[in-house]
């Protein structure tokens, strides 16, 4: 049967159960959701004005970080990454939904084990976190055709438009997907408080209709049919103003957009360009959506690295603490109401999930590393901001006002940004007026006060601003009932505590600061040295002036106690609400501020709880720690750290202290040289025996492609015969006449892909790849051939995932991949009878826990000899690093035990040496999951985390690598499983994803 015709019966049970799909809810049906007014009795739990989002009637600043729970295929970590989000302060994640891993057949969505949503949903609910949904259908996010399924390669219809075709196209995912999220909106008590209908749909070309009100109106009305109620919010690429209330281009509630400032240039970490920093966002805001809250939906917190690029460390120097110092509190300048950054975690495009542009690592730079590791500067400089914005609910009350270089600071070199409150508090952010600078400045202040206007500092000095630093003064400041009415040095956080309160100061190292109170009191000095301190007292008024050391000082005034730290020590932080017990996490919001606690411990602290007369912290350690909590609840007697009993002594402020020991546990990694690896030749069909009777004729005289005619007699584009994703293999069938002297081939797989050409067992040569090329034509010189014979050109190609399709009307999503041309010296084009290959079933495939996918067309894949056991007690034993003495590709496949003590969190990376005399290509499979591709000509990645879940830490582990010679012989350098920094964690036990072992395969070629 032709695709085509299982296509369109597809298409049509796409509509029928999109349209079978019905909900109540409330006693409304679900096309009664698309009316305002009754959505709007429906929906009371997420309201807003121009100021913010309320949440159950709470003003709240959703503050959130970017997590696809799709690159990490192992549930139970995502209540880990969800609680160091949380630790940061913030009360949110924004999530994609990548389409192609749910529906790579049209018509069939399946969305279980690894990929269900729900269970998604539990874990944010569970760690207290709320969630923007944005299942697309379009999402960019560098996955393979921005998230579009391969299988739209063939609908004819523009894509992201009002096109019939396409629109039907995504009728089943919509209603399906849509409605997993309804049932975990916050009207249904589930964490989704905010749909993205759409992503980035600002810009177009090539005479597509744009914007198109009918299309986005058709996208929301998918949304709200299935079940949707909670406000939607959309992310222009840019400041444009598309979809804004009011507009009438199938408008969203609530306007938001994009900014990644610095661009993707890794290369140069150290280059700010000149004007980078926005500027102007709360302007346009003004002029674009001034009745909605000033939402930035993806701000950047990392970037992006192709192949051949300088590697994710890279990326987090360009935006590292120091940008986000600068640039988030910049975005704070202009009242920013919702800040999502992306990505906070990036994970892995795992299972050939990613796009062409970049490698298996999506790490992103972020401040969870992909092994889900804090990044000491990073991660810590941006729990001081979120914690200080949780701390601040009069921020959302402020006006802000225009940048100047003068009234505010007494120097042009600084720009200050006020934010006025009304009798609520004010704050004022400085900058350099040269955002770039990396020079240390030296200023006064005169600020409005309660007081009058003052010139600061008071007592004598003068205020630093560092290069590439960033600082927030307050002004009028409610601590608890306490006014601070100014404070140079920046705040953490503070916390009221019975009858007594605590706020945390931190400044730079060595920098000079002064704090103002409205007090008639005394100050006291109750902790640490009080050198280079001084204070006096104005009235109703206690100036304190210091300079920053690393010892701590704790001063009291009334009730209230200031900690003074410096900016490391305050790194060391954390504020964990405080719930009954394990099970009743709540969300963050200012009303579960007020029972956090504050404790000092180092690397992570991820939640407290009472039961009974004890405090529970949950918390993890990468080396000996003294810990501190301050403001242990009243009626608690009792510290227990990760379920462990600790003795601790209480000091004269109450501060109980205790330490934790941190020793490393013995572990024995299996070295990868020692195991008892067996080999598999996976291209047999250079041998002229190989029978592909079984494979897929390429005998479709028409593309289904209305991107790129066909130049060859036949399609020769594998998403024409289902195959989409992996390798690609391609057996062409003639009789010779002895006059062909050369064959000329143009092939295509994506940025940085490579192609590989036969003559029945003869090498006739390679295409090795660059990150440039997306396509390439070779001509390979062919031996004399003999008149009358019959032979067979395979042709091997690396598929690199799927071109994104960002601006509408270019289609490139639509790219093939396979064969766009070739010719046989002398001979007709016709003469060549071909058959292709890529996975097991192509759109039917084989593996439906691991998804469409993570399989590709090599005959070990196709066999399943990749997963968990394979039949391989016969094969030939020789090791990876013996590797091929010819081109071609060999499969290596092992197994290992693995011990890690439970209690402790082991990133551990496989890791390949980085011999280049050779090209080569390698996948490595671990447990049936493909967890890494590498390329060794053009990299630039050699380590390749595989988590827990992924790997059995006290189990038995498969792994499985191909190594696809290109030019001559090669071999792995190297190849080691090796460990990073045990951490003694509270994160709890780890089941495994599920790993179907190797079965028989019917039908299997």
């Amino acid at each position: 049967m032709k695709l085509f015709s299982v296509c369109a019966v597809a298409l049509l049970a796409a509509q029928a159960a999109a349209a079978s799909i019905k909900h109540k809810l409330n006693g409304f049906s679900i096309t009664e959701h698309s009316d305002p007014e009754k959505r709007e009795l429906l929906q009371k739990y997420v309201t807003w004005d121009a100021k913010s989002l309320f949440v159950n009637g709470e003003r709240i600043m959703i503050f959130s970080g970017e997590f696809h729970p799709f690159r990490l295929p192992v549930p139970p970590l995502w209540r880990d990454v969800f609680q160091k989000i949380k630790a940061l302060g913030f009360n949110c994640v924004s999530f994609y939904v990548d389409w192609a891993l749910l529906e790579g057949k049209p018509g069939e969505y399946r969305a279980e084990g690894i990929f269900d949503l729900e269970a998604f949903f539990d874990a944010a609910k569970n760690a207290g976190i709320y969630l923007l949904a944005r299942p697309g259908p379009y999402i960019n996010a560098e996955a393979s055709g921005g998230g579009f399924p391969g299988w739209l390669q063939r609908v004819n219809g523009t894509l992201r438009t009002s096109a019939p075709a396409y629109l039907k196209s995504t009728d089943n995912y919509v209603a399906h997907v849509a409605a997993t999220i309804a049932k975990g909106q916050i009207t249904n008590g589930g964490p989704v408080i905010l749909y993205q209908p759409e992503n980035e749909y600002s810009g177009a070309c090539c005479g597509v209709k744009f914007p198109d009100a009918a299309y986005m109106q058709y996208v929301e009305d998918q949304a709200r049919n299935a079940g949707i109620i909670v406000p939607f919010i959309n992310n222009d690429a840019y400041p444009g103003g598309h979809n804004a209330p009011g507009t009438g281009e199938g408008e969203v509630d609530i306007y938001g957009h994009d900014s990644y400032p610095l661009g993707f240039d890794c290369g140069h970490p150290s280059v700010w360009p000149a004007g980078g920093l926005p500027t102007n966002f709360r302007t346009l805001h003004m002029q674009q959506s001034p009745t909605t809250p000033y939402s930035l939906v993806e701000f950047q917190a990392g970037s992006f690295d192709p192949w051949g690029g300088p590697g994710f460390a890279a990326c987090a120097a360009l935006v590292n603490h120091e940008f986000e110092t600068v640039f988030y509190k910049n975005d704070l300048s202009f009242g920013a109401a919702l800040l999502n950054l992306y990505m906070t975690y990036g994970g892995t495009n795992w299972g050939n999930l990613g796009h062409p542009g970049g490698y298996t690592s999506y790490d992103y730079g972020s401040a969870l590393t992909e092994s889900r590791n804090l990044t000491r500067q990073k991660y810590s400089e941006l729990k001081l901001i979120g914690n200080f914005v949780k701390a601040s609910p009069s921020y959302l009350l402020a006006t802000p006002g225009s940048s100047t270089t003068s009234g505010y600071a007494d120097t042009p070199d600084l720009t200050v940004t006020p934010l006025l409150g009304n009798g609520t508090g004010s704050y004022f952010v400085v900058r350099h007026t040269d955002y770039t600078s990396q020079a240390s400045t030296s200023y006064k202040l005169t600020l409005p006060t309660s007081a009058g206007n003052l010139t600061i500092p008071q007592l004598g000095g003068t205020l630093t601003l560092n290069g590439r630093d960033s600082k927030v003064h307050v002004v009028d400041y409610n601590v608890g009932g306490t006014n601070i009415l100014y404070s140079t040095a920046e705040v953490f956080t503070w916390k009221k505590f019975g009858d007594s309160k605590v706020l945390i100061l931190y400044g730079g190292p060595g920098e000079h600061h002064e704090l103002a109170v409205s007090s008639k009191s005394n100050v006291q000095v109750v902790e640490g040295p009080m050198s280079g301190a001084t204070s006096k007292k104005a009235g109703d008024v206690v100036v304190i002036a210091w300079d920053v050391s690393p010892s701590r000082r704790i001063v009291q005034i009334d009730d209230l106690k200031i900690f003074l730290l410096d900016r490391y020590s305050a790194y060391n932080y954390w504020v964990p609400q405080v719930d009954k017990d394990a099970s009743s996490t709540g969300f963050s919001s200012e009303e579960t501020t007020a029972s956090s606690i504050i404790v000092k411990a180092g690397y992570l602290v991820r939640t407290a709880y009472t039961k009974g007369s004890g405090l529970y912290l949950t918390a993890d350690f990468n080396a000996t720690t003294s810990v501190e909590v301050i403001g242990a609840p009243s009626g608690v007697r009792n510290l227990y750290i990760n379920g462990e009993k600790a003795q601790f002594k209480t000091d004269k402020n109450g501060i109980w202290s205790t330490e934790v020991k941190y020793s490393p546990p013995k572990m024995q990694i299996p070295n990868m040289k020692d195991l008892d690896w067996k080999y598999l030749d996976t291209l047999p069909e250079i041998q002229s025996t190989y029978d592909d009777s079984a494979w897929t004729a390429a005998d479709l005289d028409k593309t289904y492609n209305t991107l790129r005619p066909l130049t060859t007699p036949k399609s020769l584009y594998g998403a024409d015969y289902g195959f989409n994703t992996g390798y690609l293999i391609f057996r062409g069938h003639f009789v010779a006449d002895g006059s062909e002297t050369t064959l000329d081939i143009q092939t295509q797989g994506g940025q940085a892909f490579g192609s590989s050409v036969w003559l029945n067992g003869t090498f006739l040569g390679s295409w090795t790849g660059l990150n440039a090329n997306m396509a390439y034509s070779s001509t390979y010189k062919l031996p004399q051939l003999e008149k009358g014979k019959h032979y067979v050109f395979t042709v091997v190609v690396d598929e690199m995932g799927l071109d994104e399709n960002w601006t509408i009307g270019t289609e490139s999503m639509k790219n093939p991949r396979g064969i766009l041309s070739y010719k046989l010296s002398g001979r007709d084009d016709s003469v060549i009878t071909w058959k292709l290959t890529g996975n097991l079933g192509g759109e039917d495939y084989w593996d439906k826990v691991r998804g469409p996918l993570n399989e590709g067309g090599l005959y070990a894949e196709r066999q399943g000899f990749h997963q968990p056991q394979p039949p391989s007690k016969n094969w030939k034993s020789a090791s990876p690093l013996q590797g091929l003495s010819k081109p071609g590709i060999g499969f290596y496949s092992a197994q290992f035990d693995l011990d890690i003590p439970s209690g402790w969190d082991v990133p551990l990376y496989f890791t390949f040496g980085n011999g280049t005399s050779s090209a080569y290509r390698v996948q490595l499979y671990v447990n049936g999951y493909q967890y890494g591709k590498l390329v060794s000509n053009i990299g630039p990645q050699t380590a390749f985390p595989v988590p827990q879940g992924i790997l059995n830490y006290q189990g038995t582990n498969w792994v499985a690598v191909t190594l696809w010679a290109l030019e001559s012989g090669a071999k792995l350098d190297d190849f080691e499983l090796v460990n990073t920094t045990p951490v003694l964690s509270a994160i709890g036990k780890i089941g495994s994803s599920p790993q179907p072992k190797w079965r028989q395969r019917k039908g299997a070629y």
